[in-house]
C-alpha cells in the first residue's frame, strides 16, 4: 500500500471511496435535493458558521477565482498578504481580472506581521479587499488569521481567505472571525478525492457581490444562491455527482469526531511529524510558534539529494512526501497530515527517512 504524505491529494477513507460508486442519479431530482441540503448544513457546522456555503464542481483554485469575481469589479485596490506560492496565486487570480493589487509579500517560511498589515491598510485608504492565505501549503505556515482579520475590519476591509489547506483540519471559526469569504477544497482536510470547492458567504460579501463587475458566468453566486434555496435544492451546473456523495459520507465521520477533536488530532500528528524530523538530525524549514499542523516543512541540508531521497522513498518503501516549489525546489521537502492521518502514519514516514537519508547523501552531525 503507498503511503501519500502530500499536501493533498490525502488519503480517502474506505467508506468515502465505496460511496462514489454509487450509481448515478437526477441532479435535478429530489433525493440529490436532499443529500445537497445536509451536505450544506454539514458544512456550515465545520465551516462555524451561519452564513451561505456552497459547493462548486471545482479545484480549489476555481474557488479562489470564485471568490474573486464575485466580490471586486476591474480597478479595485487589493491588499494580498503573501508568504508563499499560493499566497502569489491568489494575488494573481486578482490581476487577471484587472484588480489593482497591492503586494504584502514576506519571507517564505515565516509568517504574515499582522502590524505590516496594518500599516498597509492604513497607507491606502482605497483598499477594498484582503486577500490571505490562512495555511500555506508550500512553506508550511499558518498565518494568525484572527489577528489578520482585526486588522482587516479595523480599517473596514472585505477578508477574502484561502482556508484550502485548513478549514476543517485547524480551526477556523468564521463568523467569529469576522471571515467574509472562505475557501477550501475537498481533497485536503476534507477526506475526500479532488472535485470540489466549498465556499462561505456572509452578508458584508453578499454586499460587495452585488455591485462587483468582474466577469462570471460559472461561479456565479446568485445563481449558486437562487438554485439552492428552490424547492428541490439544486446546483446551477452539472455537480460531481459522485464526489459530492463521498463528502456526505465524510462530513458524517469528520462530525462523529467532533470538529475539537479534528484539530487536536492535526496538532497532535503534526508534533510528532516535527519531532520526528528533529529527531534524525534535520531541521524545520518554518518557524515552530507558526508552523502548520497540516504539512510539515524541512530544509534540505548540504549534502543531502531530496529529489533522490523522494524517489528512493516512492520507490522502494511506497512513502510519498512532497518536494519544495519554484525557488524553494530542492531547498525542502514537505510532509502532509492532513485529514485521514494518524500518528502511526507519521511513524512509517519518520521511519523511512531514518533509512533513505544516508542513501541520498545525508550525514547526520
Amino acid at each position: 500500500m503507498e503511503h501519500l504524505r502530500i499536501p493533498g491529494p490525502t488519503p480517502c477513507p474506505a467508506d468515502v471511496l465505496q460511496a462514489m460508486t454509487r450509481q448515478m442519479i437526477n441532479h435535478r431530482g429530489v433525493e440529490f435535493g436532499q443529500i445537497l441540503n445536509g451536505v450544506t448544513a454539514k458544512l456550515k457546522q465545520l465551516f462555524q458558521t451561519k452564513g451561505d456555503v456552497f459547493l462548486l464542481t471545482s479545484s480549489g483554485t476555481g474557488g479562489l477565482e470564485a471568490a474573486i469575481v464575485n466580490t471586486l469589479s476591474p480597478g479595485d485596490k487589493v491588499l494580498s498578504v503573501s508568504i508563499g506560492v499560493f499566497g502569489e496565486r491568489f494575488a494573481t487570480i486578482a490581476e487577471q481580472f484587472g484588480a489593482e493589487v497591492t503586494p504584502l509579500r514576506f519571507e517564505w517560511g515565516k509568517a504574515a506581521d499582522v502590524d505590516a498589515v496594518r500599516r498597509a491598510l492604513k497607507a491606502e485608504p482605497k483598499i477594498k479587499a484582503v486577500l490571505a492565505t490562512h495555511n500555506e501549503t508550500s512553506t508550511g505556515v499558518t498565518n494568525d488569521l484572527a489577528s489578520i482579520s482585526s486588522a482587516a475590519k479595523e480599517f473596514d476591509k472585505l477578508l477574502v481567505v484561502d482556508a484550502i489547506s485548513s478549514l476543517g483540519s485547524i480551526n477556523l471559526p468564521v463568523d467569529d472571525w469576522h471571515c467574509d469569504v472562505v475557501v477550501t477544497g475537498s481533497q485536503k482536510g476534507w477526506m475526500v478525492p479532488p472535485g470540489l470547492a466549498m465556499v462561505s458567504m456572509n452578508q458584508e460579501a453578499w454586499q460587495a457581490q452585488a455591485s462587483a463587475t468582474m466577469p462570471r458566468f460559472y461561479w456565479d453566486f446568485a445563481q449558486a444562491k437562487n438554485y439552492l434555496e428552490r424547492a428541490t435544492a439544486q446546483t446551477p451546473w452539472t455537480p460531481a455527482i459522485s464526489t459530492i456523495f463521498a463528502l456526505s459520507v465524510s462530513l458524517e465521520m469528520m462530525l462523529k469526531e467532533g470538529l475539537p477533536n479534528i484539530v487536536a488530532r492535526h496538532a497532535r500528528v503534526a508534533q510528532a511529524a516535527r519531532d520526528g524530523i528533529k529527531s534524525l538530525g534535520l531541521s524545520l524549514f518554518a518557524k515552530e510558534s507558526h508552523a502548520s499542523n497540516t504539512v510539515t516543512s524541512v530544509r534540505s541540508p548540504d549534502g543531502l539529494d531530496t529529489a533522490k531521497m523522494l524517489k528512493i522513498l516512492r520507490e522502494e518503501h511506497q512513502v510519498v512526501l512532497a518536494g519544495g516549489q519554484q525557488t524553494l525546489a530542492g531547498k525542502i521537502f514537505r510532509i502532509g497530515h492532513l485529514g485521514w492521518v494518524t500518528e502511526d502514519d507519521i511513524e512509517i514516514a519518520i521511519s523511512a527517512l531514518k533509512v533513505v537519508l544516508p542513501q541520498a547523501g545525508f550525514r547526520a552531525s
